[in-house]
């Protein structure tokens, strides 16, 4: 990693941010799917500060932190941003640890997917914020904490009517909202639940784009026949449109690409090996706020291989106007342009399977169409 790093160092010359680190991860047999996310987060700026920030804040020496996966992700980061050299790897051997031990899903050296990783470390980091929240309450009421703390997003007591769920630094970056719409098509009644979500998982399409796949995810859909709707205004299953619309845009937006398909012929899990473009800047047009939302792409994580169960993850990061390319330990510069040769393959036969498989998203303009 040294020549590696001495190499990222003279490519960058003056042009090295003030301050920043590129550091890669060391790989522990089959934490690619791990170490690509982890960069993709620790490029999340505001995230990272909220996260180093929530940890100095809690390093009370008179007590003692339980460790979890929170402490172990904040001390992590803590240890890159305080690296002397500008450049170098890293071992998340305690993230690591800690992870398989708190979720033997992670355990063994089978090929993880990443997303799956993703999911459950922002539920976890959820989890752990709303639960000392119930603590402190609980604390300060001198009252001892209920049986059910919470519920991933829900924040559901064991009994009572649902509480105001509770909004944590990491809602604040990456919670949207979905409402899904549906309209009655006997009496023009419109039924509206809306749902939380940290990502968006939209499915895909051969020669697309990520404008085109959103579409798709709000297009309306004619529930019939079997698939009828229940109205309380008729008391009876009638026809139906249904259309899911993203009501509130987060700040930081996590797209998932669908790229792992069940297939029932087979009885297996197949990978699209289909080229989807996403830009370098999203527009999301028509939310329900009547709000344009705009987006600029800061990091992609990739799945290399040409199957669900084998192959490599790595990320692209964009850092103070530079791309970068991590790969476990490793770490270099690339052009922008290089990003397009992980759309993936025009044709089934193509043997690029190098995907974008998880786009972040910063968000930079939130305007009034009205």
């Amino acid at each position: 990693m040294g020549i590696t790093g001495s190499k990222l160092e003279k490519a960058l010359g003056d042009q090295f941010p003030e301050g920043e680190r590129y550091f890669g991860l060391e790989n522990f047999g089959n934490t690619c799917y791990c170490n690509s996310v982890l960069q993709a987060l620790y490029f999340c700026v505001p995230f990272r500060e909220q996260l180093l920030d929530y940890y100095s804040n809690s390093k009370n020496p008179s007590d003692a932190v339980e460790e979890n996966l929170l402490t172990c992700l904040a001390d992590l980061f803590l240890q890159i941003t305080s690296q002397k050299k500008k450049t170098g790897a890293i071992a998340p051997k305690r993230f690591i640890q800690r992870l398989k031990k708190r979720n033997e899903a992670f355990r063994g050296f089978m090929h993880q997917d990443a997303h799956e990783f993703l999911n459950f470390l922002l539920n976890e980091l959820v989890d752990i914020l709303e639960k000392e929240a119930q603590v402190a309450k609980s604390d300060e009421e001198n009252l001892p904490p209920p049986e059910k703390i919470t519920d991933g997003l829900n924040n559901i007591s064991s009994d009572g009517p649902q509480k105001e769920p509770l909004v944590t630094w990491v809602h604040k970056n990456f919670q949207g909202v979905l409402t899904n719409e549906t309209r009655c098509l006997c009496c023009e009644t419109v039924t509206a639940r809306d749902e939380p979500f940290l990502d968006l998982s939209i499915d895909i399409d051969q020669n697309s784009s990520i404008t085109s796949c959103l579409k798709n995810f709000s297009s309306t859909e004619t529930l019939n026949a079997e698939d009828k709707f229940f109205c309380d205004k008729c008391q009876s299953l009638q026809e139906a449109q249904k259309r899911m619309k993203i009501k509130s845009a987060p700040p930081i937006l996590v797209i998932h690409l669908k790229r792992f398909k069940f297939i029932e012929e087979t009885r297996r899990d197949k990978k699209l090996l289909y080229r989807v473009v996403f830009p370098l800047e999203l527009k999301l047009s028509h939310t329900v706020e009547d709000v344009d939302a705009e987006y600029s792409l800061f990091a992609v994580v990739v799945h290399i291989g040409s199957g669900p169960t084998h192959g490599h993850y790595v990320s692209l990061v964009k850092s103070h106007n530079h791309w970068l390319f991590f790969d476990d330990e490793n770490v270099e510069m690339i052009d922008e342009s290089a990003i397009q040769t992980f759309f993936g393959a025009a044709h089934e036969y193509s043997s690029n399977t190098d995907h974008g498989y998880i786009l972040f998203y910063e968000r930079t303009v939130a305007r009034s169409t009205s």
